[in-house]
């Protein structure tokens, strides 16, 4: 074992590794007795196939480049795809990201046919969450429409699509199932009777884990909906999901209690101080799924979701057996089978199938494959930390850990905070190579699930209402500065890294404390005055009324919690990286900001990247960004990392 000092480790792990194993499989589904899912490919330009797995378990790609299986509906989309065995084969529906047109295809039939026609409005017609009916001759969806050239001139209505691509190139053949009610839907779940559709919605200035409607109406002999009226939520009860159960009854899962627990035609099916659902960030997340017995797959949990199967009649839940410590909310069932998306600390997401007669578990797509020797990976630490006024504060500590290198005594390592985004999200305890790019060279980590994330109930989530800026800085200074009083971290070196919502913590947190010596900023909000007046898409157009306070009533405080409105007060270098296509946080937040910081001697880098939207999806972008951030580090840590190009900062 070498001694070397930390930061300076040699790793297996380099940029180019973490980025080609990044992404995860997911909108998991079957299509008659197989297992389909899609799948990502950072290195074909970040491009989202469609993987098909075979009876006899061979797994094949059905749609090459540039197919691109991925909806921009509410700009982070959601389930883009669905299908149903045929007589002719699978019929599959799928919206492609470059012209957000549905297309259909026959494996083995030719090319992929628009069903949709394009629009030059603003943003166009989008799609989501397909569901073929061949026996109607439709496809039902939600339709999302521009009206206008603004980010938030549009409407969205569940609507039915013709099979036959008479709408490719007439707006007017796609047939509108129900009135434009509400501001946002989801898909419409048919009754397994045909009669009756459910679906949620909810309104600005709310956002779907703050309150939505669950709606439900009769599906008349025009196949329009009729007599919508609502079942449950409200503003201050969020409905996550509602599906139903092969019997004919309403499942759904709603906070009511505080916890986003199960509901069957109202009643409550497992009561706990436990999450059934979560943040509904993309249309389509699915964390229950009813099989044919009755019994009910869950992801439940505090923390971490696990796969289980609940039993209605008794409320007990018997949990999977495996390695898999988190699952994805993307659950499928058929007749006794659930497939699920699951990891754990020491492999990445693959894809799982349970038999619930059985209880056997085992991958069947994707499988987890060490990409390098796993000794290297990180070995995690669940912690809770104290904040002020005593709150509980959620995190993962991730030491530095390399199999042939040690530090010299009494040396302490560097730590980075992470900061989520969301920031109504988490960090789950999932194999992460980017975080292992960083800890096998001796350079700690830190996630911190901040006051205001979700897993841990609706008061948890609560803390952040009318406090970001406040408590998620304070909640990673808090876990930053306990890490160096027990000893774990080097007081002197430690950083603060977050994307998006993260990204403005980082931001925020240099602004407002003096704990970090530097910090990397990714595609962040940092005015809260532009971004929340019009900057930004509809989806999160009013979710600072929520975050910040009104903004009628409170707008001095939108420039107060800004950073780019004290940019003298960041003295510590800044890595900031930017996708030059992000239309949820854009680029002239950034441009704003370094404006504000011309001239001041604040050592900084901004890169930016064409063809990049809101987070990273090419392999060749987050090759730079890794090896810049970890420059950064080494300059100013004086750490002396082997291999890793300089980063110029400029002053």
């Amino acid at each position: 074992m070498s001694t070397l000092s930390y930061g300076s480790w040699p790793s297996p792990v380099d940029a180019a590794l973490a980025a080609a194993h990044d992404g995860r499989p997911d909108d998991v589904a079957f299509v008659g007795d197989e297992v389909w899912w899609t799948a990502p490919r950072p290195t074909e330009g970040g491009r989202r196939t469609l993987v098909r797995r075979h009876a006899d378990g061979t797994e094949e790609p059905v749609l090459p480049a540039p197919w691109n299986v991925r909806s921009r509906v509410i700009e982070y989309g959601g389930r883009p795809w669905g299908a149903v065995q045929t007589d002719s084969g699978p019929l599959v529906v799928f919206v492609n990201f470059a012209d957000q047109r549905l297309y259909a295809f026959t494996p083995g039939g030719g090319e992929p046919r628009p069903l949709t026609p394009l629009s030059t409005v603003g943003g166009g017609l989008r799609w989501i969450e397909p569901d073929p009916y061949p026996e109607r001759g439709e496809v039902w969806c939600v339709l999302e429409e521009f009206t206008g050239e603004g980010p938030t001139d549009l409407r969205r209505v569940p609507v039915a699509v013709p099979l036959d691509g008479s709408a490719a190139g007439d707006r007017g053949a796609v047939r509108e199932l129900a009135p434009e009610r509400h501001r946002f839907v989801t898909g419409p779940r048919l009754s397994p009777d045909g009669r009756r559709a459910a679906w949620l919605a909810w309104d600005h200035p709310r956002m779907p884990w703050d309150g939505t409607e669950l709606i439900v109406a009769e599906v008349g002999p025009e196949g329009t909906f009729q007599d919508a009226r609502t079942l449950a939520g409200g503003p201050e009860e969020s409905v996550a999901q509602a599906d139903w159960a092969p019997d004919g009854t309403l499942l759904h899962v709603s906070d009511r209690t505080g916890w986003w627990n199960l509901y069957r035609d109202g009643q409550p099916l497992c009561a706990r101080e436990e999450e059934f659902g979560g943040p509904l960030w993309k249309l389509g997340q699915r964390w229950f799924a009813p099989l044919d017995s009755g019994l009910i797959a869950v992801l439940h949990g505090r923390g971490a979701a696990v796969l289980g199967i609940l039993d209605p009649e008794t409320g007990e839940v018997v949990d999977a057996a495996g390695p898999w410590t988190e699952f994805a909310p993307a659950l499928a069932a058929h007749g006794e089978r659930v497939v699920a998306v699951g990891a754990s600390a020491h492999s990445g997401f693959e894809v799982v199938e349970l038999d619930a007669r059985t209880g056997r578990a085992r991958v069947i797509g994707a499988p987890h494959e060490d990409a390098t020797d796993p000794a290297y990976y990180p070995q995690p630490q669940i912690r809770t930390f104290q904040g002020p006024d005593g709150r509980e504060i959620h995190a993962h500590l991730y030491p530095p850990h390399n199999p042939g290198c040690r530090a010299p005594d009494g040396e302490l390592p560097p730590y980075v905070i992470w900061a989520h985004g969301g920031p109504t999200s988490r960090a789950p305890l999932v194999l992460d190579l980017e975080i292992a790019y960083f800890t096998s060279r001796g350079i700690g980590v830190a996630e911190v699930n901040y006051g205001g994330s979700s897993g841990h109930g609706r008061e948890y989530r609560n803390r952040l209402r009318e406090q970001w800026g406040v408590v998620d800085v304070e909640d990673c200074a808090a876990v930053a500065v306990a890490l160096a009083e027990e000893g774990t971290a080097d007081p002197e070196r430690l950083a603060v890294r977050g994307g998006s919502a993260g990204g403005w913590t980082s931001a925020a947190s240099l602004a407002g404390t003096d704990v970090y010596a530097c910090g990397t900023i990714l595609y962040p909000i940092l005015d809260l005055t532009g971004w929340g007046t019009g900057e930004t898409h509809d989806f999160e157009a009013q979710y600072l009324e929520s975050l910040i306070g009104p903004y009628a009533e409170v707008p001095d405080r939108y420039t107060e919690r800004s950073p780019a409105q004290h940019a003298e007060s960041v003295t510590a270098p800044f890595l900031l990286l930017q996708g030059l296509d992000d239309v949820i946080c854009p680029p002239v937040q950034c441009e704003r900001f370094l404006e504000r910081m011309a001239g001041r001697g604040v050592p900084h880098a901004y890169l930016t990247f064409e063809g990049e939207g809101h987070g990273f999806r090419r392999a060749e972008t987050m090759v730079r960004a890794l090896e810049a951030e970890l420059s950064l580090y080494a300059q100013t840590f004086g750490l002396t990392p082997p291999g890793v190009p300089t980063l110029e900062l400029s002053r």
